[in-house]
């Protein structure tokens, strides 16, 4: 169990958790109400919350899938990253893609998901070609079915 430092910039909204046991993400609650307008209105919805992420780990947002299949309304910058040097309030960048309705987001609605994982810092290595492998130079779509 990692701990990870949290200020409640709300004192009245809850904390994040996890719904049910073995769930990977915690949920992220909307701090703010706000009206998300048609056909890709965007709104950069506060949550409340600033965490101290330990080195080495990184927080990813990510969308609510009932929001996204009944509605429309996902992550814009899925997964939306947050390093460990960050210590602002966590905001989620709400899209609506729905061409018909807006999307009325209520204080205390739960917008997104919070994931948080270790990640490995890279030391990159400059060589004049790489190891071939089974795939190659196959791209986009390269693993479809062939015209």
């Amino acid at each position: 169990m990692l701990d990870v430092p949290l200020v409640r910039l709300d004192r009245d909204l809850p904390l994040p958790a996890y719904a049910r046991p073995g769930d990977a993400g915690v949920d992220l609650v909307a701090r703010e109400s706000v009206t998300i307008p048609r056909g890709g209105g965007r709104a950069l919805v506060p949550t409340g919350i600033a965490l101290a992420l330990p080195a080495g780990y990184a927080g990813f947002i990510q969308p609510r899938s009932g929001l996204a299949l009944r509605h429309g309304v996902t992550c814009l910058n899925s997964p939306g990253l947050i390093d460990s040097g960050y210590r602002d309030e966590l905001r989620v960048l709400l899209v609506n893609t729905d061409p018909h309705e807006s999307f009325d987001v209520e204080r205390g609605d739960r917008i997104a998901q919070l994931v948080i994982q270790q990640v490995e810092h890279v030391r990159f290595l400059v060589v004049d070609a790489l190891d071939a492998s089974e795939r190659g130079l196959g791209g986009f779509g390269s693993t479809g079915l062939q015209a």
